[in-house]
């Protein structure tokens, strides 16, 4: 058809962690997946591999984006760029580690280096069985070894002991290398990984343990995006995480401002932390004071305490929480923490629906299809007016319909969440009390319960969890008609 239905697979250290949802028929897929990952302190990689999923057959491999810890580490702020993707080449994809003991004897002559191949684990399987017919081979000085071949797995235990006579002359830089193999029958044996030692470290002293297989060395050059580009924001974070009795004073300062409202309101932790939190941290700032307020049972007063001040610095009422505050996302942060059950209580029939009956709608003339109007009418293509009409006449029912879901969900709306709101529209009603700004109570918190809660929602399920899998390109324009 011209197009692809792309989806991405997340791999650290050649183990699947996370898989997006996939685009169907589109060349420039958007996911605006978001994954949170506890990673080892020792891991190599990490990799996105684009594909195209097929109804029928395997999977198509696009290409990949493959990012070391090296170069992770190195962007303090991430990584956030377009990456081109790579090809994807077999003796790339490598899996699994092997088992070893290593030794050179300090005396004896000639000196013979002793390699014991204990055993590997999650090989890549190469054969249609899903499994492979693993050995090893050890090389050394111009010397190769080969240990017996494990048939049919991808965990083989070898054990045995391979022995290598070391030349008389200077070692230098002469490096042992082992690596793993897939015995075919027919044909050339398959890569599956290699590990490299250098000699002088050897004879120094033995070694023994469990090491990840690597590639062979790459020599893939910039294709120059003829693969197609991947937009990533990765961020690497280490923290070192203490007993929590050493959090309480940093808590004990947070709070203050909230328990003892007497003092003044400049000099206080949570001041100083809102005029110093760029735009950028604004959103992990949020989240983390939320968290952090909730485990207190303080949430509520923490949202009055930060929404009022932005009370007190708003002249303009039309301007009322528009800007990406420190209030603002707050409060966002905390209606996604208490609400997320209630909105997929309110939203979920409505959303199912609107997934499952697929209707042709557009409002906009420059953007209709109007053979699209066989699907609504057996009469053939209906004219411009006829489509307007009978898309107006949807979007009514569908939004009618999770209005007045909305509308009749107060009794299932949090008790958190109703005592947040009810104690902004007593502070927005002292703020602006001039009968000219009655409304000002009701659109600060429809502001919020709206345009950051359930509009979101109802234009992107997937990120609110109300949906495995991101609306197809229909699906998708009926929902942003209906948040806007």
């Amino acid at each position: 058809s011209g197009s692809s239905d792309p989806y991405c697979v997340v791999k650290v250290d050649n183990e699947v962690v996370a898989r997006t949802a996939t685009v169907w028929k589109s060349l420039n897929p958007f996911w605006g997946e978001e994954y949170t990952l506890l990673l080892p302190r020792g891991f190599h990689s990490l990799t996105i591999y684009v594909l195209d999923e097929d109804t029928i057959g395997q999977d198509d491999v696009i290409g990949k984006v493959s990012l070391s810890h090296q170069q992770i580490s190195a962007e303090p702020r991430g990584v956030d760029s377009w990456l081109s993707l790579a090809p994807v080449k077999p003796d790339q994809e490598v899996q699994g580690e092997i088992h070893l003991e290593l030794r050179v004897p300090e005396q004896g002559h000639p000196r013979v280096l002793r390699c014991h191949l204990i055993q590997a684990r999650d090989l890549a399987p190469r054969d249609p069985s899903g499994t492979s017919d693993p050995f090893a081979r050890v090389s050394c000085c111009g010397h190769t070894l080969e240990t017996a071949v494990i048939k049919k797995t991808r965990f083989p235990r070898w054990d045995e002991v391979l022995e290598l006579e070391l030349p008389e002359r200077e070692l230098g830089e002469a490096v042992l290398s082992v690596e793993v193999w897939d015995w075919d029958i027919v044909g050339k044996n398959d890569f599956l990984g290699r590990v490299e030692f250098p000699l002088d470290t050897l004879c120094k002293s033995s070694t023994r343990g469990w090491f990840q297989l690597l590639p062979f060395p790459s020599t893939t050059e910039d294709h120059g995006g003829q693969l197609g580009a991947l937009r990533l924001a990765v961020r690497l974070v280490e923290d070192t995480v203490l007993p929590s009795h050493h959090y309480q004073p940093l808590i004990q300062l947070l709070t203050e401002p909230i328990l003892c409202p007497g003092q003044p309101p400049e000099g206080t932790a949570l001041a100083v932390l809102e005029e110093v939190t760029s735009g950028e941290s604004r959103q992990d700032v949020a989240t983390k004071l939320v968290k952090i307020f909730l485990g207190q049972g303080l949430a509520v007063p923490l949202l009055d305490y930060l929404t009022t001040r932005e009370l007190a610095r708003t002249t303009d009422p039309n301007t009322l929480f528009r800007s990406n505050s420190l209030a603002s996302k707050s409060m966002e942060q905390f209606m996604k923490v208490v609400g997320l059950p209630y909105l997929h209580e309110v939203l979920k029939p409505v959303v199912n629906r609107i997934f499952e009956e697929k209707k042709y709608v557009e409002l906009d003339p420059g953007k209709m299809e109007l053979s699209q109007g066989r699907r609504i009418s057996f009469k053939g293509s209906l004219s411009e007016a006829q489509v307007r009409e009978s898309s107006l006449e949807l979007l009514k029912g569908y939004l009618g319909d999770i209005v007045d879901a909305i509308v009749g969900s107060v009794d299932k709306c949090p008790l958190p969440m109703r005592v947040a709101f009810k104690q902004l529209r007593r502070r927005a009603e002292e703020r602006f009390p001039l009968a000219q700004h009655e409304e000002v109570r009701y659109f600060s918190i429809s502001g919020f319960l709206f345009l950051r809660f359930f509009a979101p929602a109802v234009l992107t399920p997937k990120l609110f969890r109300l949906r495995e899998q991101h609306a197809e390109p229909r699906t998708g324009r009926t929902l942003l008609l209906l948040a806007k």
